[in-house]
C-alpha cells in the first residue's frame, strides 16, 4: 500500500518531464524510440545548470556518448521533427533550440567538441507575457521542428535538440532537456553556418534567459545562446 501511495504522489512530479527521442522526417515517423538518438542515462529527467554549464554533458545530455547509434540520411529542405517519447507533451514554459555540429568524419565517432551553430529557436508567441505558460510557442506541443536550410554544407552531423524549462529558473534550477540525433545531410551546400560556438561555453547559469523569474510578472525575455544562422 505504501508503494502504491508513493507512486501516486510522485506521478504529478514526473508527468511533465520528457525526452526528444523519436525522429520525424517530412511528417513520417522514422524508426522507434532512440532509433537515431544517442541514449542518455537520466531517462526523461532533466539536468540542471549546476550539473551542465561546464560539462561535456551539455552537448548531448548525461551519458550520451559516441558509440553504435546508427545515422539517418536526410536532405536539405526536409522538415525534421524531434518528437517526445510516449506521446507526451511539452508542459514546461521555456524556449526550444536546435544546434548542429559537423563531424570531421563519421558522426558515430564524434564527441561534439568542435563548433556548433544554432539553426532553430522556438520562443514566445506572446512576447509581452513570458510569465504565462501558454505564451510559449512550444507549450503543449509534442515536438520541436527544424526545416533544414537549403545551403547547409553536406556531411554527417550531430543535431542537438534542447528545451529549457524555466519554471524554477529563478532558484538556479532551469530544467534542460537535451538529445543528440545523428544525421547525414545531403544537398548542394554553399552556405557558411555561423556564428560558431563551443559546448560547453555557449551558456552561463547567470544568463538572463536561464536564471529567469517567470513569477514576477516579466514583460520581456532574452534568448540564451547565439543568433540563429540565417541560412546563407
Amino acid at each position: 500500500m505504501k508503494a502504491v501511495l508513493l507512486a501516486a504522489l510522485l506521478a504529478p512530479l514526473t508527468e511533465a518531464h520528457y525526452i526528444f527521442n523519436r525522429l520525424i522526417v517530412n511528417g513520417q515517423s522514422i524508426g522507434g524510440e532512440y532509433a537515431y538518438v544517442r541514449k542518455n542515462s537520466n531517462s526523461y529527467n532533466p539536468s540542471f545548470p549546476s550539473e551542465l554549464m561546464n560539462s561535456p554533458d551539455l552537448r548531448c545530455n548525461k551519458g550520451a556518448r559516441p558509440g553504435n547509434t546508427p545515422t539517418y540520411t536526410v536532405k536539405a529542405g526536409d522538415k525534421i521533427g524531434f518528437k517526445l517519447f510516449n506521446n507526451e507533451f511539452i508542459e514546461h514554459p521555456g524556449p526550444g533550440f536546435v544546434y548542429i555540429s559537423k563531424a570531421p568524419g563519421a558522426v558515430k565517432d564524434y564527441d561534439g567538441s568542435g563548433d556548433w551553430v544554432k539553426v532553430m529557436e522556438n520562443g514566445l508567441c506572446n512576447p509581452s507575457s513570458p510569465g504565462n505558460d501558454n505564451s510559449w510557442c512550444s507549450w503543449q506541443k509534442d515536438r520541436l521542428e527544424w526545416t533544414i536550410q537549403q545551403k547547409i554544407p553536406p556531411g554527417e552531423y550531430l543535431v542537438r535538440v534542447e528545451h529549457i524549462g524555466l519554471h524554477e529558473g529563478h532558484v538556479g534550477k532551469a530544467q534542460f532537456y537535451i538529445e543528440c540525433y545523428q544525421l547525414k545531410i545531403e544537398g548542394p551546400g554553399g552556405g557558411n553556418p555561423q556564428p560558431k560556438v563551443k559546448i560547453p561555453g555557449v551558456y552561463k547559469a547567470s544568463d538572463p534567459g536561464i536564471a529567469f523569474n517567470k513569477w514576477n510578472n516579466p514583460r520581456s525575455y532574452v534568448m540564451p545562446g547565439p543568433k540563429v544562422w540565417d541560412g546563407n
